[in-house]
């Protein structure tokens, strides 16, 4: 058997009961609702009862563009705070929960990786606590609720055409992406044009992530437009008194998740909206709530840090009113050689000349980083057995040349010990002066001003693309009184641009806006542009291929 594959270490752990993990915290048990011996959700009197704490360091790990197969963010996250806590800090977690879309179609689970991992691992992967059901049902009460008005009387005299509010599943399914809806007579309410979208693309999700409070989550509840009326007026969900049953469904949900890694240190994990097409942070309520438990705080954004940091700068920090230490970024040689050319076939293959074209890739998310948001930045350069020392020289050399720490790590293999020096050199950073943590933009630039430029400053687009529609729609907005509002550009997580083959740094390209969808119970507009998908779909031979359960209810490949 190989003990380092990932679901084995997980089993191997020797999990201590969630009321310790929560005791040194100085949670007490009382003020655990558990879920059997390690899971357990912090009660929101205890959360409420928080405020008045000083608040520990925010450290923030992101990443360089990451090829295929990822390049380690999640797992870099548990090794630092494992690492944060052998050194004696008073460190916590926080991570985004995992959709069972990613889980059995191509990407694989998010609870770490090797000796940095968050357990109970098949747990965390699959129904948790059951906070994305219960998020799911919030969202499609409400759009029965929607269907259920129309076919009785729709007295608010809702347009059948522009009805945008969708259900949601979460699992990958194409052929759910657009659909006709009461079909088979009168009894079956009125035939429309809709579709599903995956869980944590809904706004139902955004909201959940974004809420501060109970009172602030049935308050975005009713904010959020689901369609219009036939002389154009905007419908919120308010108009249906719903808020309080999606709220009721969601309360127990919105209390954060403590588990523990595999080395029994603290994790909250809340929450899982996609960053490369929703805002890609766990909730304001869990980082609120470590920041008030901890010292030092890591937590994730997704994806490559054009899409999860900027998001997370520009929606979660803005509107939570976060202010970040320090980022990390995580580096792999694996996807260094992807940004330089290298076929994704031979990735692991030693490649200098992919590599020395690749750390373009790598300079300018420290160059965004750095000079657009205002953070010290530390690389984490993520080890691989197959890196080689010449490749890993390139490597420091760039750090060198941008005056920014390059930190070699292997918590994969050695958990929080390989990621020390890391550990340290994030201290060293978050406790340096700072330039001043700062917005790409002010809430008051208009939203295609907003669009440009973050397309212009962190992709370094040439031009915005966006068709007579979508400028009417926009104009729309900004006269609704939306225009204050941030952006949150749902693309391709590969590149900078919208075309996931153009790899490295894609300069001048052209980013074309294709679709705009209001989310105002979260407090966002998406541009969705390329051809991203609200619903993703499968691939030919999807990991659920390779999951099983023996005749023990043992499971077997999980990742």
């Amino acid at each position: 058997m190989n003990i380092n594959h990932d679901l084995e270490i997980a089993r191997r752990a020797n999990l201590k009961p969630i009321t310790e993990i929560g005791a040194r915290l100085g949670v007490p048990e009382d003020q655990l609702e558990c879920y059997g011996r390690h899971k357990a959700k912090i009660s929101a009197p205890f959360t409420g009862a928080l405020q008045d704490r000083p608040d520990g360091k925010l450290i923030l790990v992101t990443a360089m563009s990451p090829p295929p197969a990822g390049g380690g963010k999640t797992t870099t996250s548990v090794g630092l705070n494992d690492a944060l806590c052998m050194l004696g800090k008073r460190s916590i977690v926080c991570l985004r929960e995992p959709s069972l879309g990613p889980c059995f179609g191509m990407k694989g689970g998010a609870a770490g990786g090797g000796r940095s991992q968050v357990v109970p691992m098949e747990d965390i992967n699959l129904h948790f606590t059951g906070d994305f059901h219960a998020i799911a049902a919030a969202n499609n009460l409400l759009a029965a609720i929607i269907d259920n008005h129309i076919h009785h009387s729709n007295d608010l005299r809702i347009d059948l055409r522009r009805v945008s509010w969708r259900r949601v599943l979460d699992m990958n399914d194409r052929a759910l992406r657009s659909m006709t809806l009461g079909l088979g007579g009168p009894a079956n309410g009125f035939p429309r044009e809709s579709g599903f979208d995956i869980v944590p693309a809904s706004e139902v999700m955004a909201v959940f992530c974004l809420a501060t409070s109970l009172p602030d989550l049935k308050a975005r509840l009713n904010r959020m437009v689901v369609g219009q009326c036939r002389s154009g007026t905007l419908i919120r969900a308010a108009e249906f008194q719903v808020a309080g049953a999606m709220a009721v469904l969601l309360k127990d949900a919105f209390q954060p998740n403590l588990v523990q890694s595999v080395e029994n240190n603290p994790a909250l994990i809340h929450g899982g909206p996609f960053a490369n097409i929703a805002h890609g942070c766990n909730s304001v309520i869990a980082t609120r709530t470590a920041l008030k438990l901890a010292d030092y705080v890591v937590t994730e954004a997704g994806f490559g840090a054009d899409l999860g940091a900027e998001k997370f700068c520009d929606i979660k920090c803005r509107q939570a009113g976060l202010t970040p230490s320090a980022a990390v970024l995580v580096a792999t040689l694996p996807a260094l050689r992807f940004h330089g050319g290298a076929p994704a076939k031979n990735l692991h293959v030693s490649n200098e000349d992919a590599v020395r074209r690749g750390l373009a890739n790598l300079r300018r998310h420290v160059e965004n980083l750095r000079g657009q948001f205002g953070l010290p930045v530390v690389v984490a350069l993520n080890r691989f057995h197959t890196d080689t020392e010449a490749e890993l020289a390139l490597v420091a050399e760039v750090g060198d040349e941008l005056g920014v720490e390059v930190v070699p790590a292997t918590h994969w293999a050695d958990g929080g010990a390989g990621a020390v020096p890391l550990a340290e050199a994030v201290i060293r950073a978050a406790d340096s002066p700072p330039d001043g943590f700062r917005f790409l933009y002010p809430d008051d630039l208009s939203l295609r001003r907003k669009l440009e430029t973050i397309a212009t400053t962190i992709y370094r687009a040439g031009a915005v693309s966006t068709n007579v529609s979508i400028d009417r729609q926009l104009a729309k907005l900004e006269d609704a009184g939306f225009g204050h509002l941030p952006v949150c550009i749902a693309k391709t997580q590969f590149s900078f641009s919208t075309d996931p083959d153009q790899v490295g740094i894609a300069d001048g390209h052209t980013l074309k806006v294709r679709e705009v969808r209001l989310s105002a119970g979260a407090g966002f507009v998406v541009m969705i542009c390329g051809d991203i998908m609200t619903m993703p779909g499968l691939p030919k031979t999807p990991s659920a291929s390779g999951i099983d359960l023996d005749e023990n209810g043992m499971i077997s490949g999980l990742s």
